[in-house]
């Protein structure tokens, strides 16, 4: 089948060489049997990819099921892969079929199989060396024919070398490795897709679509896209319901793409500060910029003191510059240690010591667990405990978010 037709069935956009041959692939495997490994970023279109490559086999008529491996709780994933018996845990007050078994003779989609747990890795090896599997709460082993493609936006070698991720499943799975290209990679497409996408949302909010004048384009292609195709669809939709003008200019872009387009943490300007209108994103960002302030400080006093040990006669000046230190009251931001007051002692040149000044020193204490938890309670009332948005604002998986509400003890909001 040419690769046009599978772009115009499946919607898929671009012309770039990485595109297409990754579609060329995905024909060619189709139509066998064995294991495919997407790789590729968050908002890339993996899943379309499983989709053309279960639609396109001899188990086309068969059931096809996406599994997002990071949504599921560490404690149920095993029931929701593979089934359980009554009785098996809390809970299960009957049977139920897992995937692989009423998927049997189909495709089975695992994204994000990066946060499988190393217990369910081992289940699902056995599966594809031998069709097996078994129950939770059983003994009785089962057979299932089911053609299994996973995909992850993690370096799936990297976690087998950190222990996270086992080898021989990895080996299993990438049979046939496919990777879909970044966005920023393909760089010729992004007009095209946003003009569908600006297309499409004219059509549903029944308005003229968008248009991009030269200093808009490249703005638009010189964006480095963290999001991918996610991310583009979600700022042509912006810009279709938000802008007034339908031409749209560099300007008016610049309103709707964020300005740190690689490194996502805060820039230090000389003399800035949160108070004096500098602006984060999120909490996370004011943390990073609290460590890098707190770092300059801590820099600023050991010179201060290497100075006064190398020349003496400066101990008086910088005696009075502590003393405006120790009276700062940084609680507002953080809660230090203070421990108990002792004086600083200095060699002269004549072998003589002298006690320069009495000051408190400060231990830095900023416990990250408790501004993890902070967050974490804040992220679920902004959300009304709803922990797919919350992960989701957090930056973090469901899966991670459940393990910390339990690490933590923090119950449901």
């Amino acid at each position: 089948m040419e690769i046009q037709s599978i772009k115009n069935r499946f919607g898929i956009i671009g012309n770039s060489p990485a595109l297409n041959y990754a579609l060329q692939v995905a024909v060619q495997v189709a139509n066998t049997d064995l294991n495919v490994l997407i790789f590729g970023e968050s908002g890339v279109g993996k899943e379309v990819f499983s989709q053309i490559i279960h639609s396109l086999s001899s188990r086309k008529h068969n059931p096809f099921i996406a599994v997002n491996c990071g949504a599921i709780p560490e404690g149920t994933i095993d029931s929701e892969l593979f089934g359980h018996e009554k009785g098996s845990f809390t809970g299960a007050v009957d049977s139920r079929k897992g995937y692989f078994e009423t998927v049997n003779g189909g495709t089975i989609f695992l994204d994000e199989i990066g946060e499988l747990p190393l217990g369910t890795q081992a289940r699902l090896l056995r599966v594809l060396e031998a069709g097996e599997f078994i129950r939770v709460g059983s003994s009785k082993v089962q057979k299932t024919d089911v053609r299994v493609i996973a995909a992850s936006n993690k370096d799936l070698l990297e976690l087998t070398e950190k222990g996270k991720f086992r080898e021989d499943l990895y080996y299993r799975l990438s049979t046939v490795p496919i990777r879909v290209p970044a966005l920023r990679d393909r760089k010729e497409d992004i007009p095209l897709l946003f003009r569908k996408f600006a297309v499409d949302f004219a059509e549903r909010y029944k308005a003229a679509p968008v248009q991009l004048d030269d200093e808009a384009r490249n703005l638009l292609i010189n964006y480095s896209w963290p999001g991918n195709v996610r991310e583009l669809k979600n700022i042509a939709e912006q810009i279709s319901v938000l802008s007034q003008d339908k031409q749209i200019t560099g300007n008016e872009l610049r309103r709707f793409i964020p300005e740190a387009s690689g490194n996502r943490l805060p820039m230090i300007v000389p003399g800035a500060s949160v108070t004096n209108g500098h602006e984060f994103s999120n909490e996370r960002e004011i943390l990073y910029k609290l460590f890098f302030d707190m770092k300059k400080d801590v820099t600023e006093l050991k010179k201060m003191f290497v100075e006064i040990l190398q020349n003496p006669s400066l101990a008086q000046q910088h005696a009075s510059i502590v003393k405006e230190l120790n009276e700062i009251k940084p609680q507002e931001i953080y809660q230090p240690a203070i421990t108990a007051s002792q004086p600083v002692m200095i060699h002269n040149n004549n072998n003589h010591i002298n006690d320069i000044h009495e000051h408190e020193v400060v231990d830095e204490s900023l416990n990250i667990m408790d501004k993890e938890k902070e967050l974490i309670i804040k992220a679920l009332k902004k959300h009304k405990g709803k922990r797919k948005d919350a992960s989701s604002d957090l930056g973090i998986s469901e899966r991670t978010l459940y393990r910390k509400l339990k690490e933590y003890d923090i119950d449901d909001l």
